[in-house]
């Protein structure tokens, strides 16, 4: 699944709480200035509040804005919510060289969050219809993706313990009423850095990088912002 010649651990990044816009841009250039032999990596972050409109999404999902910023980005899918709270996990992924598919990667995304979800008691599952994580009806984690140049960005947003009142001002994911949960209401995580600490093994071996065992030991950087922009 790797190439022998690339480091096949991915870096693991925890940048704290980031503005939505400038991490997005810094996703693209990464993206856009990887060769063959680039690591991948992944970043674990929060956000301010923002929705975000995947990039065919409709306007008219977004119901009552108020005084939250409204960003069209270039995933797929429809409008979501990120704000304090809510672990984000963008994979920057070289999927040509994983041999994976763009599903593929979707299902990964979800089976960690199920995996994780059924450590802590909760269970959980995806959907093929709306692609996510749900505890019965209710949203736990979406996910929207884009890939350019065979490399992912974008990703995926785990609530854990954020305030849920913004969900009501969109039809989340596109669906109207679609109910949403966190993990602080379901099994009492309520610190995303705790979240994202017991994430990432699950993370590393749906995606391939560690073994089911997981005897394998990945590499956690903590940076900031700054240091992501100038890549």
């Amino acid at each position: 699944m790797r190439a022998d010649d690339v480091d096949a651990t991915p870096r693991v990044m925890h940048l704290g709480l980031v503005e939505y816009e400038p991490t997005w841009r810094a996703m693209q250039k990464f993206t856009d200035d990887r060769g063959p032999s680039t690591p991948d990596e992944i970043w674990l972050v929060e956000h301010p509040p923002v929705f975000t409109l995947g990039l065919n999404a409709s306007r008219e999902h977004v119901l009552s804005p108020g005084d939250i910023p409204v960003v069209q980005i270039d995933r797929g899918g429809q409008v979501t919510y990120h704000g304090p709270g809510q672990l984000v996990v963008y994979p920057l992924i070289d999927l040509r060289r994983h041999t994976m598919g763009v599903r593929q990667l979707v299902v990964a995304l979800e089976n960690a969050v199920i995996a994780y979800a059924r450590e802590l008691g909760v269970t959980a599952s995806g959907s093929r219809q709306a692609p996510g994580v749900y505890v019965g009806a209710a949203k736990l984690a979406s996910i929207g993706l884009r890939i350019r140049r065979g490399a992912s960005y974008h990703g995926l947003a785990l609530n854990v313990s954020l305030d849920l009142r913004p969900f009501e001002r969109i039809n989340v994911c596109g669906y109207r009423g679609l109910a949403v949960t966190q993990l602080a209401d379901l099994c009492g995580v309520s610190e995303v850095r705790a979240a994202a600490l017991g994430l990432t093994p699950h993370l590393l071996r749906e995606l391939g990088f560690l073994p089911r065992d997981g005897a394998a030991a990945h590499s956690a950087i903590n940076t900031d912002l700054q240091a992501v922009s100038s890549l």
